[in-house]
């Protein structure tokens, strides 16, 4: 399943390391190397989840058939050193679980790379290395990604997907459940389960939220926008002074789908 597709990939990301680390400095002279490569993969068991942690950089998931993870990271630092990040991977009962994690700040708890979105503590401070992952995930499995400046894509998976960042886009495809939340920046989703176990949010400070669901979803719909709304489900949409709402039942009713934005539109459509 797109195995070869994604060994080019892998093949292009250590092809950009290269380029990179053949930088030049301002006078033309060969310049200190400003990128580096991480390399690793690792076999979890069915129905795990593949979690990955990240502070600037872009994250990308793929799905891979098997059970073995594999992911390429891309570190790339202007002032400061790429090695002074380290990526810690921590396998875990529930799956893997990867971070970059920075040097510690004086007088801020000890960086800690922990399973679950709460848990652990990583932050940056002036530190300007970026960490981009590159990720094959095994069919089955679930994702979560999180990042605070950078774009998530998921492209084609097929577990649950779970992704949030602060400044960046979300863009999702996974044939499970998804939620997806952002400060800036456009959440595109598109999901293939009608049958939920769990409430679902699609989230954007600053930009637009585009959703596509099964036609044959039993769920509970909340959206509110600053901009418009469309939707292919007989859903009611009203006006409220500055901003547009969204209610209604598909179906049977059940988990709660909501969507929102503050500075953006909204669309719902049915795959």
């Amino acid at each position: 399943m797109m195995d070869s597709r994604h060994a080019l990939k892998l093949l292009a990301l250590a092809g950009l390391t290269a380029a990179c680390s053949d930088s030049t400095g301002p006078d033309g002279d060969n310049g200190p190397d400003r990128s580096e490569r991480f390399e690793w993969s690792g076999q979890i068991a069915p129905g795990s989840t593949v979690e990955v942690k990240g502070i600037g950089g872009d994250i990308s998931a793929s799905p891979v058939l098997g059970n073995t993870v594999v992911v390429a990271a891309l570190k790339r630092g202007e002032r400061d050193e790429p090695s002074s990040v380290k990526i810690e991977v921590v396998q875990h009962e529930d799956g893997v679980t990867i971070c970059a994690v920075y040097p510690d700040v004086p007088s801020q708890p000890a960086n800690r790379c922990l399973p679950g979105f709460l848990n652990g503590h990583l932050s940056s401070r002036d530190n300007d290395v970026e960490v981009s992952f590159d990720v094959l995930v095994p069919v089955g499995s679930d994702f979560a990604g999180g990042t605070i400046g950078g774009d998530i894509t998921a492209d084609g998976l097929d577990g649950d997907v779970f992704a949030r960042t602060l400044a960046g886009d979300i863009d999702i495809s996974t044939s499970g459940l998804a939620v997806g939340t952002t400060m800036t920046g456009d959440v595109t989703a598109s999901i293939g389960r009608a049958d939920w176990d769990r409430d679902l949010l699609f989230r954007s400070m600053d930009g637009n939220v585009a959703v596509r669901i099964p036609s044959g979803t039993n769920a509970r719909v909340s959206a509110i926008a600053w901009g418009s709304i469309s939707t292919d489900f007989p859903l009611r949409i009203t006006r409220q002074g500055a901003f547009r709402q969204m209610l209604g039942v598909l179906g049977s009713g059940g988990r709660m789908l909501t969507l929102s934005t503050s500075n953006g539109n909204i669309v719902l459509r049915s795959n």
